[in-house]
């Protein structure tokens, strides 16, 4: 999920940038590898210790890459349950 999508299924569609903020502020722990660019992209540099970090926890719940971008898997689960799991 991007941080405008984010921002929007909060209910505030013009603050993607308060999304990192938020997760960072939040005084319990949120899963903030979960939110990645728009373009399907990590946000951070490539090859930061913040990029690997984030890119691990990310494959170690089954997410794909190609390349540098997030994957959507063959099967017909969207790119959102993928990350965040089904909705109850």
């Amino acid at each position: 999920m991007g941080y405008g999508e984010v921002a929007r299924a909060a209910g505030f569609p013009r603050y993607s940038r308060m999304v990192s903020a938020a997760l960072g502020r939040s005084p319990e722990p949120l899963p903030w590898f979960r939110v990645v660019r728009s373009n399907r992209t990590l946000a951070f540099e490539v090859g930061s210790s913040s990029y690997r970090e984030q890119a691990q926890l990310l494959k170690q719940e089954g997410v794909h890459f190609d390349g540098l971008k997030i994957i959507e898997p063959d099967s017909d689960d969207s790119l959102d349950r993928m990350l965040w799991g089904p909705q109850d």
